[in-house]
């Protein structure tokens, strides 16, 4: 090894070589790590450690972690300020679309969004004279940091994360006291803001609503975020916040996930499956209703019976896993409306085409998801069951949790194998990093063949 490769024999005393996170921060790097979606996350709510988040915090009680590193509170002003609005205000933004403007007054939200397209003097104008909030929506569709962020973020969770920018001059509240059904990260930009946080009254709440003071009680916390703090909260915590007096304005960024994203959310999904596979194998769940069943005022004491009985084999056989936990629809929603892969605008296949003899391994495994769902090609023939390999790497960043619905078909993308597939698809997707061609887990060398063909040409694969 030459000199220049060698390390500095360490001399007595001397504290030892900083790595990881902390000696980013030493050399003045951004203080979030991008190595994998685990380490940004880790990074996002150092100095906690990441088993003792979800063991203590989690869908449990909020943290405020303090930073009084200048490094970390001056990357989070870069992420957003109340300075960039006027740029942003060239990009055609309209009210309520892109951003609200609004201000509690009284316990009450009070609107007073414009028509139309933003227009940056007027926007100025309710934030200076009228102490107006600026509400930012969705602002990694124009800040590329937040983009890069955010897209890790869903690959850590496997779950949408939105954002919204809040904007507040001092002396001054945006919203009333509400709960959300999000769990909730707020990352203190510039100045301060003073949050009071109570007690849920409907814990790990699956829906939004507004809860009056006078029933709220005292705050549980009451929490002076300075820039570079970041606040977690869960689903249903109950909070407001307000810009002190003496802060010329504060700029927090709100980073929430888990939207219906329960244990119950999955039940729903996979049940209607789990009920009609039992019913293809077992004619007892095929037999009819008793007549005028629905005419009924009441209910059938035999049907109910028979009800609990077959849900309590579908429970053993879920228990022994005889039963696939297909979530079809969850799958689909996530995949068709989350980021897609961070400043990789122009995807194109990689390198060389595979052949038999070659090692590969998957590109962008975190953007894939696999799912069994029957074929919906021919409505008169047997139900067929098929795989679709489903990825996000041409999804819109512009109408990312715009609420417009899931995104333009034609961005959707995705690649259909037939269930005998299934088994080398798992095969490239479990693999650790790369995999010979030779082992895939298929009938002949073309088939062989065409499974990564298919997939290389969709730039899901490549060769080592």
């Amino acid at each position: 090894m030459s000199k220049e490769g060698k390390s500095a024999p360490k001399r007595p005393g001397e504290e030892p070589e900083a790595t990881g996170i902390e000696a980013k921060q030493r050399r003045g790097s951004p203080p979030l790590c991008f190595d994998t979606p685990r380490s940004l996350f880790q990074s996002l709510i150092a100095p906690m450690e990441l088993e003792q988040f979800f063991q203590e915090y989690w869908e449990k009680k909020p943290l405020h972690l303090h930073r009084s590193d200048p490094s970390t509170a001056s990357y989070y002003q870069s992420l957003f300020q109340l300075s960039d609005l006027k740029g942003l205000c060239s990009e055609r933004l309209e009210y309520a679309r892109d951003l609200n403007v609004c201000r509690c007054v009284h316990g009450k939200k009070k609107t007073l969004n414009k028509e139309g397209r933003v227009k940056y003097n007027v926007l100025n104008k309710d934030f200076v004279q009228k102490k107006a909030t600026i509400q930012f929506h969705q602002p990694q569709r124009f800040k590329d940091d937040l983009w890069r962020i955010q897209e890790m973020l869903e690959c850590f969770f496997g779950s949408l994360v939105g954002s919204n920018v809040y904007i507040t001059p001092q002396e001054s509240q945006g919203l009333p006291s509400h709960y959300d059904d999000v769990e909730v990260f707020i990352l203190q930009l510039e100045g301060q803001k003073h949050w009071r946080l109570y007690p849920p009254t409907v814990p790990l709440a699956r829906e939004y609503s507004l809860e009056p003071e006078e029933r709220i009680g005292s705050p549980s916390h009451d929490i002076i975020l300075k820039a570079g703090d970041l606040l977690y909260f869960p689903r249903g915590t109950i909070h407001q916040a307000d810009t002190p007096v003496g802060v010329e304005h504060s700029t927090h960024l709100t980073l929430s996930t888990y939207q219906n994203m329960c244990l119950g959310d999955l039940l729903l999904d996979v049940f209607p499956t789990v009920m009609f596979d039992m019913m293809k194998r077992e004619v007892s769940m095929r037999r009819g209703m008793p007549p005028r069943l629905l005419l009924s005022r009441g209910d059938s004491g035999d049907t109910r019976r028979s009800l609990s009985s077959f849900l309590r084999r579908a429970a053993d056989e879920l228990d022994a896993g005889q039963q696939d936990l297909r979530s079809n629809d969850m799958k689909r929603d996530f995949v068709t409306n989350r980021l897609p892969p961070y400043n990789d605008t122009d995807i194109t296949p990689s390198g060389k085409i595979p052949a038999l003899e070659d090692i590969v391994r998957l590109r962008f495994k975190d953007h894939m998801v696999i799912s069994v769902e029957p074929s919906q090609d021919r409505a008169d023939e047997a139900t067929v069951l098929v795989v679709y390999v489903l990825h996000s790497l041409r999804n819109l960043r512009e109408s990312h949790m715009m609420g417009d619905g899931v995104q333009d078909e034609s961005v959707s993308q995705g690649l259909r194998f037939p269930l005998s597939h299934l088994q080398a698809i798992r095969q490239l997707h479990e693999a650790e990093e790369r995999l010979p061609v030779a082992k895939l887990e298929l009938h002949s060398d073309q088939d062989k063949l065409n499974l990564l063909l298919s997939l290389w040409t969709e730039c899901l694969l490549e060769v080592c």
